[in-house]
């Protein structure tokens, strides 16, 4: 009985639930784990797991502070954050500041939220054994943004893993003044759930919930810039940490367009991984501690820039893209990621009523569709889609042939030849004449076989507020990033319509559009390639 009572003291302390016993510190790297209630701004209890290294001598230890995602405990982290405090790191991660056992109320990553990191790094100095100088913060979705916006205020942190994150507000969830309804209101639903909202966020969703969505978004525009690390790039850049970036293309909440902008703005040390899936997926699973590719890319990244390490982690190519076969491909920066190929529209004619996608520009042409109306194409459901994508291999699909036309514009390109890679984020000029004053407008691009059966490469949506009736207007609209191997045989398709069951749309019923190439102006759909 006395060895069964020993070994399952080992076996505990081991999972770190329990101090282990001397001999056992003086054997192996370990870890010990305490539950704390750390004040955070303003002296706001904020509930923290604190893991400390054993086994590995008195410290001082490099620092990760791990602010958790919206509606998410601390414990969200404890699987990673036990491999990282294994690996000699002291390890702190908490509940971020409104939500489940820690105090205040949820401000949207304002001031206070902000400045929680700064005070659990206090903290951290004077109840751990961490080396304050040595500081990382990371963390997903929520823990992101925070974590960027801290490195800005914060000279301490040397390094910041930022996974499904955000960089500008407004872009992610307004992207071209069209609202992202589902990915709005699951996170207003979710916040609820988990915490209690702050004045800020009570004002905006009492507005968002009786309909007053102008004035939800002039409140959020309002909110958005202090809370946007786009806005304090330049004291980012100033404090140097090396930024390590990554997110899904699919991602339903922060599209990844919005980081490739802000990636090219860094200065200092930095990496962008983008693989398929929807928010949060192509890492979720490592903050338990399973096998994670991106996890496995950051471990090192922060040993490096914390203690010097020699483990070629700032060797490595700053961006990396894994398409939709699972294939890595690496570059020097975002510009070289692909090769821009230009085709232009062409009238939509025949039965069909299809138009091409052709190296000539093709001008004097117009088609008009009626507004206001959806069709089988759309960017599919939010948080489930992008994840089918990702962890099953199963995009959002459409049969071309059945979209449409009186409510669409359809263009499609030649077959290619050989297997081809869309790499970056295609771009599409179009002149637009809506018969009302605000429209919405939604582009996809599908890779689509000799049958016709398409899958959804890339989206965005678009929204003309206030325009002059029956006057036309010039349309740049970018998509949102992607790796997609498109195969011999198959061909890519672009659809234009109104309607988008995941955006707030302001397409009215009978109103229209014509889309139109003007001399001196034509239309044109612009596909980077690898």
């Amino acid at each position: 009985m006395r060895r069964l009572v020993v070994a399952l003291a080992v076996l505990v302390a081991s999972i770190g639930l329990a101090p282990a016993p001397a001999q056992a510190q003086t054997q192996a790297a370990g870890f010990s784990t305490s539950y704390q209630r750390i004040p955070g701004a303003g002296g706001t209890e904020l509930g923290a797991v604190v893991l400390t290294p054993t086994g590995q001598g008195a410290g001082p230890f490099p620092l990760v502070v791990m602010p958790s995602s919206w509606g998410v405990p601390n414990l969200e982290y404890v699987g990673q954050g036990s491999k990282l405090a294994t690996a000699g790191f002291q390890v702190i991660s908490y509940t971020s500041r409104g939500f489940w056992d820690s105090a205040g109320g949820i401000d949207i990553a304002g001031p206070p939220t902000v400045a929680d990191v700064t005070e659990v790094i206090d903290w951290a100095a004077g109840h751990t054994p961490a080396d304050t100088s040595r500081v990382a913060s990371v963390g997903i979705s929520y823990g992101a943004g925070v974590s960027l916006l801290a490195a800005a205020h914060d000279p301490r942190i040397k390094a910041v893993g930022a996974l499904s994150g955000w960089a500008d507000l407004i872009a992610s969830i307004h992207p071209n003044d069209t609202v992202s309804l589902q990915a709005v209101a699951g996170l207003l639903a979710a916040g609820n759930i988990t915490g209690r909202p702050g004045p800020e966020m009570q004002a905006l969703q009492t507005k968002f919930i009786t309909g007053d969505f102008d004035g939800a978004i002039t409140d959020a525009t309002a909110l958005a810039p202090i809370r946007s690390a786009k806005t304090v790039v330049g004291q980012i850049n100033a404090n140097h940490p090396a930024v390590f970036l990554a997110n899904a293309f699919e991602d339903s909440i922060f599209p990844p367009g919005q980081y490739t902008d802000f990636f090219t703005q860094l200065t200092g040390p930095k990496r962008l991984l983008l693989a398929h899936g929807d928010h949060a997926t192509p890492e979720v699973t490592g903050a338990i501690g399973l096998p994670n590719e991106v996890w496995d890319e950051l471990a090192p990244w922060l040993r490096h820039f914390l203690t010097g390490a020699d483990n070629g982690a700032d060797q490595e190519a700053p961006v990396q893209l894994k398409s939709q076969r699972n294939v890595w491909r690496s570059y020097p920066d975002w510009a070289s990621v692909g090769t821009e190929k230009t085709s232009y529209l062409t009238k939509p004619t025949g039965l069909s009523r299809t138009g091409s996608l052709q190296s000539q520009a093709s001008t004097g042409w117009s088609n008009g569709i009626g507004a206001g109306v959806p069709t089988v194409a759309d960017s599919g459901v939010a948080l489930l889609s992008g994840a089918f994508q990702g962890l099953l291999s199963i995009p959002v699909g459409v049969a071309t042939p059945l979209v449409d036309r009186t409510f669409a514009g359809v263009w499609s390109g030649p077959a290619y030849s050989s297997r081809t890679v869309v790499n970056g984020a295609p771009k599409l000029h179009l002149t637009v004449t809506p018969s009302a004053s605000d429209t919405s407008l939604f582009a996809y691009l599908y890779d689509v076989d000799a049958l016709g059966v398409g899958s959804l490469v890339s989206h965005k949506p678009y929204t003309l507020r206030g325009a002059t009736a029956g006057q036309p207007e010039t349309v740049d609209l970018r998509l949102e990033a992607t790796s997609w191997e498109v195969s011999a045989g198959h061909h890519l398709v672009l659809v234009v319509d109104t309607v988008d069951p995941r955006y707030l749309g302001y397409s009215s019923l009978g109103s229209s559009v014509t889309f139109s190439s003007p001399a001196g102006n034509p239309s044109s759909l612009t596909v980077p390639v690898a």
